[in-house]
């Protein structure tokens, strides 16, 4: 493979050049195959992997349980989409877009699909009552960094988190390019984080629950191996707050449901009720 790449008249599928995670795209939308999605006994239904948008909800339904709510109670099915689970015919009705997570309400006298993280952030944080606040101007700033984050994670995963860690050349071009708007992200969190405890105040919101999987992971160097590369310990507020977030009991919880790689302690396939998670964490102490 040569980096000096001449683009054709007209591009053409290669299913073999795309490197690792490479079977997750494709250049049309829909179903390749029949299947029906697994249903548990809860009111909420999530499809899902512990890639950072996966522990998004995870966590956030784990927060919400841990307040009481019980209504909260989901079963949280694996969907492996290294192996294309998500372009099943029982998922894509789920979500057209081939995406996790995915989440299915039943609590209601209709049905309520819920696709895109960020959407299903507010669509919980809204049922709930919780981590959003009521009053205008607060709820607003919880909004633009919940936005934010929508927006900017793509530059940090599918940008340098690809051509860093899993394309099959490594391009100094884009390399560079993603690594030098990545900082840019990192310098604006810190600027925040000097100024507030958490992303958008001094309350602990849904902001947080959806950029904390992004970049407290990437700075405390569970994400693409990066952190030295990125000189991560240098944004010390962004550090102070992804080490205050990361020792949230709901967090720990949330983080390891649908995730199958990595130490024991850190691996449940699926989540069926509050003693699955309860097991595997008992083995870190082990």
């Amino acid at each position: 493979m040569s980096n000096e790449y001449v683009p054709p008249k007209v591009w053409t599928f290669d299913a073999e050049n795309g490197g690792e995670w490479a079977k997750t795209n494709r250049p049309a939308s829909g179903a390749t195959h029949e299947a029906t999605l697994p249903q548990g006994t809860h009111p909420i239904q999530l499809y899902s992997m512990a890639t950072p948008n996966g522990q998004k909800v995870t966590i956030m339904l784990e927060e919400i349980l841990a307040l009481g709510q019980q209504d909260a109670e989901y079963d949280a099915h694996l969907i492996r989409i290294g192996e294309g689970d998500q372009f099943s015919s029982g998922f894509v009705d789920l979500n057209p877009n081939s995406k996790i997570p995915a989440l299915l309400d039943l609590s209601g006298e209709l049905p309520v699909r819920v696709f895109e993280s960020g959407s299903i952030l507010l669509y919980l944080a809204e049922k709930f009552g919780l981590f959003l606040p009521q009053e205008m101007p607060e709820r607003t700033e919880v909004l633009n960094w919940l936005f934010w984050l929508q927006g900017s994670a793509p530059y940090l995963g599918g940008g340098f988190g690809h051509f860093y860690s899993y394309a099959p050349v490594k391009i100094e071009y884009a390399i560079d390019r993603f690594t030098m708007e990545v900082k840019r992200q990192l310098d604006l969190l810190d600027k925040q984080l000097a100024k507030t405890r958490f992303i958008a105040g001094d309350q602990y919101s849904i902001a947080d629950i959806a950029i904390w999987p992004w970049y407290g992971n990437l700075v405390r160097g569970t994400a693409y191996n990066a952190a030295e590369f990125l000189d991560a310990e240098t944004y010390t507020h962004v550090q102070r707050w992804a080490e205050d977030i990361a020792q949230r009991p709901a967090v720990q919880r949330g983080a390891i449901v649908n995730r199958t790689w990595g130490e024991p302690w850190e691996m449940l396939a699926e989540r069926h009720k509050a003693s699955d998670i309860d097991a595997v964490l008992k083995l870190k102490s082990l």
